[in-house]
């Protein structure tokens, strides 16, 4: 698959495929995985992948924030 284009879109690649980690890493310790380091494993991976994610919707949240206020701007601009 080729990579994104630009910044924005590649925060939303990392975080859908964040999110379907998380799922895959929840299901596993939901069915009880019978080895306890791995257990500790994938809680320490939902954990990162979690404050990864909340890094992403945060970055994501000011690059709208930034978009908006560019646009807004630009509508000023050629709207006087």
């Amino acid at each position: 698959m080729p990579r994104p284009l630009n910044e924005r879109q590649s925060l939303e690649q990392e975080r859908t495929e964040l999110a379907e980690q998380l799922a895959t890493h929840r299901r596993e310790v939901e069915n009880g995985s019978p080895h306890r380091a791995r257990r500790e494993r994938l809680g320490w991976q939902i954990r990162k992948a979690e404050k990864r994610l909340a890094e992403i919707e945060a970055r994501l949240a000011k690059s709208e924030l930034r978009e908006r206020h560019q646009e807004d701007h630009e509508m000023t601009a050629t709207h006087p």
